[in-house]
């Protein structure tokens, strides 16, 4: 069980009461009269998102008052997360039901994070979750939300291509899982894209390879970008746009979380990740707009910008992963910018040709709260890839539909996968939201954990 979460009875415990115009007559005739009489002198209103704290006789909390949406009223599903952001240490419980009791776990438990490698302590709040809750599935999700949040506010001086393939070895021993690591000449002649990015970098560049399960069950597989800093290359951004690049490796750490939770969970499917581990860097040996190289398929790619690295990096990763035809393959990624305008930093656009999946990504992102948008692979856009001197580009001409025409670049190279995934995130949290802290973000893996649970439960 996740620290954050209590085993009912352990310990003593604060109530919380949720509260809204249709049930705080009755909450309020429950409290004792010093209590409702401290609320009432606090001008406390049971509107969403307000607090107010209860004293005891002896001074101590002894209560706590939280507003929800009334009734009919649009719901934020992790409203309760907001309490992580203002109650004192100690350990609570829900003293009647909030909108969904589970969400409204999982929100406190999200919203208690803190990055704490730092010497920052992490806020001491634990929450006794209701008797409806499966405290050992809102565990394993809130242990794979912290760790891929704590990898991406890692700074690249610490979170190199070593130290990600640390946590993929960590993971991997905790949970029986065999890591290769492919490196060196073996990546240079066999994955010339990786090698490519990497290259120019003091840190070289690697591929990490992690399997388990039954060889024999069906198959899933995902593929993470992992540039664990990107200055653009030659191509090189400028100061604001550099400035959060510490978090393209975002795909990577929340591949690394929604492996936790299937392997947690015991699916019964054959995982594989595959993570290409790079620094897009400059020095001499970076490579150069308008260079073509060979990707792990054969297909030549002209660089038309050097810093559209990521999709070049997944090129060959997919690759690899298409040779085994697995049932279904995902790859995610921090990729465009286009997206982010399209949709902002909280709703991070999907790609797929399989309407049926599509509609299940889509339900699970709504029953989770972990929101998605479904975008289309456009294919007349497919002809903005063309190059005069290779098969493709590796951007398109004009700078229109940036995030599909990445999304039709990347497609190319499955062929053999019985369904394709992509997803193009933001990995962070700009402004603090309920359930959300400002910082790292690991999105989709909870709605995906969902849909495979689903499929291989």
């Amino acid at each position: 069980m996740h620290p954050v979460f209590l085993a009912p009875g352990s310990v003593a415990t604060v109530p919380i009461w949720f509260v809204n115009t249709s049930n705080w007559r009755e909450v309020r005739a429950g409290l004792d009269r010093s209590a409702c009489a401290f609320a009432e002198a606090a001008g406390f209103e049971p509107v969403a998102g307000r607090h107010a704290f209860l004293p005891g006789p002896d001074g101590t909390l002894a209560g706590v008052l939280f507003g929800q949406e009334d009734d009919g009223k649009p719901r934020d599903p992790f409203l309760a997360g907001k309490l992580a952001g203002v109650l004192p240490r100690g350990a609570y419980r829900y003293a009647n039901a909030p909108h969904d009791a589970r969400l409204a776990a999982l929100g406190f438990g999200l919203g208690a994070y803190r990055f704490a490698r730092y010497g920052k302590p992490r806020t001491e709040l634990r929450l006794e979750p209701p008797e409806s809750t499966d405290v050992v599935d809102l565990s394993r999700i809130v242990e794979g939300v912290y760790m891929a949040r704590d990898l991406i506010k890692t700074p690249a001086n610490d979170m190199g291509r070593d130290e990600l393939a640390g946590a993929a070895r960590k993971l991997a021993a905790r949970h029986g899982a065999e890591v290769r690591i492919i490196a060196g000449d073996d990546l240079g002649q066999n994955f010339p894209l990786i090698h490519t990015v990497g290259c120019s970098a003091a840190r070289a560049p690697c591929l990490i390879d992690l399997s388990w399960g039954d060889p024999a069950a069906r198959k899933v597989t995902l593929v993470g970008k992992g540039v664990c800093f990107d200055s653009g290359g030659l191509d090189i951004k400028h100061d604001t746009a550099m400035l959060l690049m510490k978090k393209d490796m975002g795909g990577a750490a929340s591949v690394l979380a929604l492996a936790h939770m299937i392997m947690d969970r015991k699916l019964n499917l054959r995982l594989r990740v595959l993570i290409p581990a790079v620094e897009n860097a400059i020095s001499g040996a970076a490579f150069r707009p308008l260079d073509v190289y060979r990707s792990r398929n054969g297909l030549r790619v002209e660089v038309g910008n050097t810093d559209a690295e990521g999709r070049l990096i997944l090129a060959d990763a997919l690759a690899l992963a298409d040779e085994e035809a697995p049932e279904v393959l995902i790859d995610m990624g921090t990729l465009t910018g286009a997206a982010r305008t399209a949709l902002g930093p909280d709703l991070p656009p999907f790609y797929t040709d399989d309407d049926a999946l599509a509609a299940d990504v889509a339900r699970h992102g709504r029953a989770e709260n972990d929101p998605l948008w479904r975008l289309p692979l456009w294919r007349p856009y497919d002809q903005m890839l063309d190059s005069k001197v290779a098969d493709m580009s590796n951007v398109a001409t004009g700078g229109f539909a940036g995030s599909i025409v990445c999304a039709l670049f990347l497609n190319r190279f499955v062929t053999a996968a019985e369904t394709w995934l992509h997803f193009d995130i933001y990995a962070w949290t700009p402004a603090a939201k309920a359930g959300r802290p400002e910082g790292g973000e690991c999105q989709a893996a909870r709605a995906l954990y969902a849909l495979l649970t689903e499929r291989y439960g």
